[in-house]
């Protein structure tokens, strides 16, 4: 259920970039653009047609977004990533700490072997 949703998203994903970037520009978003009528769609009913078809395709983005979220939700409800990783565990069974004594470095240099030459 979720790969279909997960299709049917990405093609309303996809038809949406390309129904925003079809649209005829209205005058200066970006200083781009124009007033040519060479364009596409240059009739005003080819212009509402498109506004619609971007705001279908948006709502039903939008309805797959939160469908996938509940998809999501349900399959995770079972338990915390914690949970699957390593059982049950408190805070109160914190893990021994390791010896410190074998972590500094040695403090008795009379060994030949730590004492550098001049060779």
């Amino acid at each position: 259920m979720e790969n279909v949703i997960l299709t049917i998203h990405l093609i309303l994903a996809l038809a949406l970039i390309g129904a925003v970037l079809l649209q005829r520009s209205e005058g200066g978003g970006l200083g781009i653009g124009g007033g040519g009528g060479d364009g596409v769609m240059s009739g005003r009913s080819a212009a509402t047609a498109m506004t619609k078809l971007t705001w279908i395709l948006a709502v039903a983005f939008i309805c797959t977004s939160i469908a996938l979220t509940l998809v999501a939700a349900k399959n995770s409800s079972s338990g915390s990533v914690l949970d699957r990783l390593g059982g049950a565990s408190s805070s109160t069974d914190a893990p021994a700490l390791p010896d410190t004594d074998a972590l500094l470095p040695p403090t008795d240099i009379t060994t030949p072997d730590l004492v550098p030459s001049a060779d």
